[in-house]
């Protein structure tokens, strides 16, 4: 099997995993970046304050999203996108909980995507003394990039997972996951929730 996946970067509003307010994503196919993509989210209501610090951050004010698509109105776009890839992300718990967050409190199904953390393969590929994304991307040879845009994270994640492969003779995101020692993440078993007659 080739070396096929989508990385997926966000930025949030605030510290709510639901406050998505930008995606970037980077589809792979056989090893080389194929399509990619970004956009702006206008974050669910309730989870929509946008904090100082994130603003810091990412740079992105609410005035930014004032007209951007809802997370319900660009979901589909987002699954069409990534399609049934096991996604990529610079510590995947924190993106795949946004996804799996945004959508809980839209109403949403989740698809159960499969996730591989792109830190975890760094600091199983390179010896650095930060695997803070843009030194694990430089080691990659993706340097001087936008840090905190989405694209641009999502860009360097699929570097780092693509390095690691050539460097580890992996053909695939599974066979690299195996050689390093990590796995593909399945999604948590979600308990369907009761809802009130």
């Amino acid at each position: 099997m080739p070396l096929d996946f989508t990385a997926i970067d966000f930025e949030t509003a605030n510290s709510s995993p639901a406050s998505a307010c930008s995606v970037g994503l980077v589809r792979v196919r056989d090893s080389k970046v194929v399509a990619t993509d970004s956009w702006l989210i206008r974050p669910p209501a309730g989870h929509d304050d946008f904090q100082e610090w994130n603003i810091k951050i990412h740079g992105i004010y609410p005035q930014d999203v004032a007209t951007a698509a809802t997370w319900p109105e660009q979901f589909d776009f987002l699954c069409d996108f990534a399609g049934d890839d096991v996604l990529v992300a610079h510590n995947a718990g924190f993106d795949l909980k946004v996804l799996r967050t945004a959508s809980e409190v839209t109403d949403l199904d989740c698809p159960p995507y499969r996730s591989l953390c792109s830190l975890q393969v760094a600091r199983k590929t390179y010896d650095l003394e930060s695997y803070r994304l843009p030194k694990a991307a430089a080691a990659a040879g993706f340097a001087e990039f936008s840090h905190h845009d989405a694209l641009a994270d999502a860009r360097a994640c699929a570097q780092i997972v693509i390095d690691a492969a050539h460097r580890a003779g992996a053909d695939d995101v599974e066979a690299l996951a195996k050689t390093l020692g990590l796995r593909v993440t399945d999604p948590p078993v979600v308990v369907e929730r009761e809802r009130a007659a």
